[in-house]
């Protein structure tokens, strides 16, 4: 099972592939509900990462599999 220095390494290599490769779809990280949170001073906690990085994941894979069925 991955540490939270693990989780986050894979989130900041994540955003940067989306930031050069996919430039377009950068602008939809800022709607991620981990970047809105509900509490003053939310805990990002080890599970909160995981389902963030799950949601980066997803967000990326349908939207390469989304253009490439348009090219």
């Amino acid at each position: 099972m991955p540490n939270l220095k693990t989780i986050l390494q894979e989130i900041s290599d994540i955003t940067y592939t989306i930031e050069t490769d996919y430039p377009e779809l950068y602008k939809y990280l800022d709607e991620q509900p981990i970047t809105i949170p509900a509490f003053e001073h939310p805990n990002m906690n080890k599970k909160l990462m995981k389902e963030y990085l799950k949601e980066l994941k997803e967000l990326l894979e349908s939207y390469v599999v989304t253009h490439q069925k348009e090219k």
